[in-house]
C-alpha cells in the first residue's frame, strides 16, 4: 500500500461526495483523511489515501474523474502526512512562538509551496491570492510571495495562512514591547505585557507579598480571586504590565515581582501597582507607573486615576514623581489622584504632552 494525496472539486450537492469515496473504494483505495475546501467553483475535496501499489497516478486520477471529480490533482504523500491539519498547524504555530524568525519556513511547510521569497516593499505581491500565488505580508516589513504550481490555493489555505502571520505579529509585538528596567540599585528587571499563560507566576508573587502589601494594592484585606486574576491578566479595556526577573540557576526559569493594571473608564484609566515586598523601595513601581503613563497617552485618554489607602506613603510619592500635579480627592480613609495627560494650553487649546520615557 502507498500513501497519496488526492484533490478534486466536486459540486456542493447532497451525495456527491460519497459518489466520489465509491469510485476509490471500488480500486481498493481507503481513505484516511479528508478535507473540504468551500469555493465558488464548488467544495474541494483534499484527501489523503491508502492505495494499493499496483495503482499508479493514472488510475487513481482515472477513479476520481468516474466519480464525479474534476480539476484532479494526484501526488504521493509522506508518512507525516498521517498526522491531522489541526495537529500540523498547532504544531508550526507552537514552532514560531519559539523562533518568529522562520516564518517564511512555516508558510513553505504549511501550503507546501515551491517558493517563498521574500520582498522588502509589497510591490506586486500584495496580499491576496490567486491559484498559483499567494502574497501575505511579513510582520516584521515586507512581503512573502508563495507560489505553487499545483494544486491550486483555495481560501482555506490563505486563512491558515493569514491565521500564522496574526500569530506573527503579536508575538512581534509582544517582542517590541520588551522593555529592560535598571533600577536605583543597579539590579535589571524585564518589564513587558502580561500573558494569560503568567497566571500561575501572578499567583506565586501574591503569595511571596504580605497581607499590608496585598490590602494597599486591593484596598481591602486578603487577595483577588483565582477568577480576577485571569481577569487582571487580560483586562477587556487595558493593559497589565508585569516585571519578571530570570530565576537562580537550576530555579524556575522566570519570577513575576512586581504587576501594574490600568482600566479604562471611558477616556479615564484607573491604575494599580503591586510590587513584591523584597522589591520595594528601589524605583520598580515608578517604572512601571511611567509605562502605564506612555501607554494611556498613545491611547489618547485624557488621565488616569489612582486609589490609595492615606497612609500608601509610597503610591502616593510614585504618582508625584509624575510631574503631573492634578486633583487630590479624599474620601475618609481613601485618596484619589488624578494624573491628566492633556494639558489645557493658556490659549484653551488642547494639547497632548510628550511620552513620558520608561
Amino acid at each position: 500500500m502507498a500513501l497519496w494525496r488526492i484533490r478534486a472539486t466536486v459540486d456542493d450537492r447532497p451525495g456527491y461526495l460519497s459518489v466520489l469515496a465509491a469510485s476509490l473504494a471500488l480500486r481498493s483505495v481507503n481513505i484516511l483523511a479528508v478535507q473540504v475546501h468551500t469555493t465558488e467553483a464548488g467544495a474541494v475535496d483534499d484527501f489523503l489515501v491508502d492505495a494499493p501499489d499496483t495503482l499508479d497516478e493514472a488510475e487513481l486520477l482515472a477513479a476520481v474523474e468516474r466519480g464525479r471529480g474534476r480539476d484532479a490533482w494526484v501526488a504521493r504523500a509522506e508518512a507525516q502526512g498521517l498526522a491531522d491539519q489541526p495537529t500540523r498547524v498547532l504544531g508550526l504555530a507552537a514552532r514560531l512562538v519559539r523562533d518568529p524568525d522562520c516564518l517564511g519556513e512555516l508558510l513553505r511547510n504549511l501550503l507546501a509551496a515551491t517558493a517563498v521569497t521574500w520582498r522588502p516593499t509589497a510591490g506586486r505581491s500584495r496580499p491576496g491570492f490567486t491559484d498559483t500565488v499567494m502574497g501575505l505580508p511579513d510582520p516584521a516589513g515586507g512581503c512573502y510571495e508563495i507560489r505553487r504550481a499545483a494544486p491550486v490555493f483555495t481560501p482555506a489555505e490563505y486563512a491558515r495562512a493569514q491565521a500564522l502571520v496574526d500569530l506573527a505579529s503579536s508575538i512581534t509585538r509582544r517582542t517590541d514591547e520588551l522593555v529592560t528596567v535598571v533600577l536605583t540599585d543597579g539590579a535589571e528587571v524585564t518589564v513587558r505585557p502580561a500573558a494569560p499563560d503568567d497566571a500561575g507566576a501572578l499567583a506565586a508573587m501574591h503569595e511571596r507579598c504580605s497581607a499590608r502589601s496585598r490590602r494597599r494594592r486591593y484596598l481591602a484585606v486578603g487577595g483577588p480571586s483565582p477568577a480576577k486574576l485571569h481577569r487582571l491578566l487580560d483586562p477587556a479595556h487595558g493593559v497589565t504590565l508585569v516585571a519578571v526577573v530570570r530565576g537562580p540557576a537550576g530555579g524556575e526559569g522566570e519570577r513575576i515581582v512586581a504587576m501594574a493594571n490600568m482600566v479604562a473608564e471611558g477616556r479615564v484609566g484607573e491604575v494599580a501597582v503591586l510590587v513584591e515586598d523584597a522589591w520595594q523601595r528601589r524605583g520598580l513601581g515608578t517604572a512601571l507607573l511611567r509605562r502605564l503613563v506612555t501607554n494611556a497617552g498613545r491611547a489618547g485618554f485624557a488621565a488616569l486615576v489612582a486609589h490609595a489607602h492615606a497612609d500608601n506613603v509610597g503610591l502616593l510619592r510614585t504618582v508625584a514623581r509624575m510631574g503631573r500635579p492634578g486633583p487630590v480627592d479624599r474620601d475618609g480613609d481613601l485618596v484619589t489622584v488624578t494624573l491628566p495627560l492633556v494639558a489645557r494650553a493658556a490659549a484653551g487649546k488642547t494639547t497632548t504632552p510628550a511620552a513620558v520615557k520608561a
